[in-house]
């Protein structure tokens, strides 16, 4: 027997993950509440651009001090370990760590004003991906709002048929939670981003879970199309809702996906040429970034690279001194290669963390004699933090926003996750003023109908 749930709640899809969604064959979709989909989908189809986003998330939080927002005037114990570096674009110096980003520059933009003021690692990383509060903390630590990527999944669908819309290298974790706070929460998991794994630097890097279930062939997948088609006619003479109706259209993207070659050909790294993948850096975040060029350019919309260990509450130096050539290859690289390729106009990338560090630097001891854990470090800190933007429309070159001489607090243009989320939207071509609905039927706003940062334009 064949059956169909026409009838679930709306935005709630049920607990089907990623490789369920995969597996499923022709039929599986049944169970979704597609219609809502389809309502979204075609709400935003008016307004939405081709555009797509690279996330590069740091988890763990990166200081703000000592990359992007050095204060080389302030006391030592305050300015860090390192010397800033002019860019090529006046004003916008940033950490000598950073000599690729410095060439290129131009080609970015910086909020140097981010804010949300907490220092706790689970409600700063629930405030960035999802501008909300919600009381989430480390003794409260379940999402409690669909993210960024996860909408952004919602409203627009992948840029190309046969392509996961959202997607996280090799999966996407927000402080330790899978995929926590990048999930789709009361969306659904259906929503929740593609989570591929492995290690795009390994010489045998491959996806296996866009493989066809045990006992499944092509040849049964359209035999099971096949009936189904028949069942739908059936279903038209009887009742032909809106709900069928949408399942005709996302069954199909569901089969497109696991039959087709896109989404296989576009994790095959190994099809690249071995210069542009020294260009990345044989890392696995540089391949990572990578990949994420190889996915936006085959059509996924949202695509989140995950760079932890961040946490440097002591010996900052040693992990910085390992991480931020690291980040410096891999951005730049990005840039230059989306540029290159035509893309950078079309593929907005951003560079943040769940919150900063502390303007001020501890003495290494963690209670302990001073530098018994190492060098000096930072600890937590949310009232001052930034994010890079570049590409998809946002003009490179421009510093928004500004912190005082001390790198405490924002000094001018202060800007919130909702005002980013409302930047992202601009540039995806969302509606600013989207309603969701909530677990109790309630409409939401996801970003409460915060403005853009029009500067960036």
């Amino acid at each position: 027997m064949l059956t169909l749930s026409l009838n679930r709640q709306s935005g709630h899809a049920g607990p089907m993950g990623r490789r369920s969604f995969l597996k499923l064959g022709a039929s599986g979709l049944a169970g979704f509440s597609l219609a809502d989909i389809a309502r979204a989908r075609s709400a935003a189809s008016s307004s939405a651009s081709d555009t797509s986003v690279i996330l590069l998330w740091l988890d763990g939080g990166p200081s703000h001090m000592d990359l992007y927002d050095m204060k080389p005037d302030a006391p030592a114990e305050y300015r860090g370990i390192w010397k800033p570096i002019r860019t090529n674009v006046p004003g916008m110096d940033m950490t000598e760590l950073f000599p690729r980003q410095a060439k290129t520059a131009h080609r970015m933009s910086i909020i140097r004003s981010l804010h949300h003021g907490t220092g706790d690692h689970f409600g700063g990383g629930h405030r960035i991906l999802t501008a909300k509060d919600m009381g989430v903390s480390g003794a409260n630590n379940a999402p409690k709002f669909p993210s960024l990527g996860a909408i952004a999944s919602m409203q627009l669908g992948p840029r190309r048929t046969g392509m996961p819309a959202y997607v996280g290298l090799p999966n996407a974790s927000s402080i330790g939670l899978v995929p926590g706070y990048f999930g789709g929460h009361f969306l659904g998991k259906a929503f929740d981003p593609f989570m591929p794994g492995g290690d795009p630097n390994s010489p045998r890097y491959s996806v296996k879970n866009l493989d066809l279930a045990g006992g499944l062939s092509l040849e049964k997948l359209d035999d099971r199309r096949s009936l189904q088609q028949r069942f739908d006619k059936v279903s038209a003479a009887l009742d032909r809702s809106e709900t069928v109706r949408a399942m005709d259209k996302f069954d199909q993207q569901a089969i497109d996906f696991v039959r087709g070659a896109a989404a296989r050909t576009a994790f095959q790294i190994d099809r690249e040429d071995v210069r542009l993948r020294d260009r990345y850096g044989r890392t696995s975040w540089g391949q990572s970034a990578l990949v994420a060029r190889r996915l936006v350019e085959a059509g996924s919309t949202f695509v989140t690279l995950t760079y932890g260990g961040w946490d440097h509450h002591w010996d900052l130096q040693k992990g910085m001194e390992n991480y931020l050539p690291q980040v410096d290859t891999a951005v730049s690289a990005l840039l230059e290669d989306l540029d290159e390729r035509g893309m950078l106009e079309k593929t907005l990338v951003m560079v943040m963390g769940e919150f900063s560090r502390t303007p001020k630097m501890n003495d290494g001891g963690n209670g302990g004699p001073p530098r018994s854990m190492g060098t000096p470090g930072r600890d937590h800190w949310g009232n001052a933090m930034f994010c890079v933007m570049a590409g998809g429309g946002v003009q490179g070159g421009r510093i928004v926003g500004s912190t005082e001489k001390l790198g405490q607090a924002p000094k001018s243009r202060p800007v919130t996750p909702a005002q980013l989320h409302a930047t992202v939207y601009k540039v995806l071509g969302i509606p600013n003023d989207l309603m969701l609905t909530d677990p109790t039927g309630r409409p939401v706003s996801p970003i409460e109908q915060a403005k853009p940062v029009d500067e960036l334009f």
